[in-house]
């Protein structure tokens, strides 16, 4: 008994020394957020500056000579858009290849499966062409329909599908309900938990996406919070204290996201091990 709880110490002991280690960049980088330049590179570091600066920082970026606000609103548009529409599609197709019967189902999921495993640049140049005569190139809704479809999310969602019973099923078409009454009335409030899980996933891929904005938007209006970054930094590139202002404003609808969706997360996680 001595011998597991000092196993159990040396583990939480471990965790903790490696949870304090990966948020430390993300505690300097608030810090020199907050400091006057010259402040930001002193040894030893000062994680709470001894002069506060975090006004005109957090000033220059949000209202300074480049239109922060307008990449955050446009990367707010993109990504919450892309979400919705991911998570709709997944939940519907998870639901087609767990509780509808065709034929050939299994077959075709395998081969929708089987599109995750290659590489999104290998498909790059003709989705680019394809794009371009569609007339989607340079536009938010091509952004959101490069995102919307999600294999991953598919394959998520089919395993909660997949654990509810289909006496449920049946008993719903008994009492006349189609699938479609079926799918939104009776299986989604069973698998909100999955949802929740890659609501967020896909939240935090999309806000994060630098490849496919880069590609497939020109215009410097529709540019998203990445693009936004790196042009701040060309700008900006000599002012750490400026960049890590803007650092921090990019990754807080990440944090609220998770700090809100973290207990769906765990609940996701905890009921796919019981069911698997």
């Amino acid at each position: 008994m001595q011998r597991i709880r000092l196993y159990r110490s040396l583990i939480t002991l471990g965790m903790a020394l490696g949870g304090i280690i990966f948020v430390l960049p993300f505690v300097w980088m608030l810090s020199a957020s907050f400091k006057p330049e010259l402040d930001v590179l002193t040894y030893p570091i000062q994680w709470i500056p001894q002069k506060w600066n975090a006004s005109n920082n957090y000033s220059e970026v949000w209202a300074g000579a480049l239109p922060f606000t307008l990449y955050y609103w446009n990367s707010l548009k993109v990504t919450i858009m892309t979400t919705l529409f991911s998570l709709l599609i997944s939940c519907m197709a998870a639901y087609g290849f767990s509780k509808v019967a065709f034929k050939g189902r299994d077959l075709i999921f395998v081969l929708v499966l089987a599109t995750f495993m290659i590489p999104h640049q290998a498909i790059l140049v003709p989705q680019f062409i394809m794009f371009r005569w569609l007339g989607l190139f340079d536009s938010h809704l091509g952004l959101v329909l490069i995102g919307a479809s999600g294999v991953l999310g598919t394959f998520l969602l089919r395993q909660f599908f997949m654990g509810i019973h289909n006496e449920i099923i049946e008993s719903a078409r008994m009492d006349g309900a189609n699938h479609w009454v079926t799918f939104y009335r009776i299986t989604l409030p069973l698998v909100r938990p999955a949802m929740a899980t890659y609501m967020i996933l896909r939240f935090i891929w999309t806000w994060n996406d630098y490849q496919n904005p880069l590609i497939f938007l020109r215009s410097e209006n529709l540019f998203t919070i990445q693009l936004g970054m790196r042009k701040f930094a060309d700008v900006n590139g000599e002012y750490l204290s400026l960049i890590m202002a803007a650092a921090v404003s990019a990754i807080l609808p990440l944090l609220i996201i998770f700090i809100i969706g973290q207990k769906h997360v765990i609940e996701g996680v905890a009921s796919g091990s019981v069911k698997g």
